[in-house]
């Protein structure tokens, strides 16, 4: 015989935001743009779902540490490629529901 239970789970997600073109000091954003964004925000914080957020420092007093064996290199910002660089980010948790069959006598 099939027994149809279900699972509650929880889901993390990690947002990332890119930088742009910000590399040298970060502007802020329009003030209909940055109230959306709030609205936005906040909507999500009394869901539940933010666990964690934050904004990044700009590249120009950002690092890098590059990995070789046992070697190590850091390079200061700012960098040049500005499409591999994060200027924020967001932890998301949500509950998600596992449908799962299992076999019973």
């Amino acid at each position: 015989m099939r027994k149809l239970y279900q699972e509650e789970t929880e889901m993390r997600v990690l947002i990332l935001a890119k930088e742009g073109e910000q590399s040298a000091a970060a502007k802020p954003p329009a003030a209909d743009a940055m109230a959306a964004y709030q609205k936005f925000n906040e909507e999500l914080i009394k869901a539940g779902v933010v666990i964690g957020a934050g904004r990044l420092s700009p590249s120009a007093q950002g690092k890098r540490v590059r990995f070789d064996g046992k070697k190590r290199t850091v390079i200061d910002g700012p960098f040049a490629e500005s499409k591999e660089l994060v200027a924020g980010y967001w932890l998301w948790i949500f509950e998600i529901r596992e449908i799962s069959m299992s076999e019973g006598v």
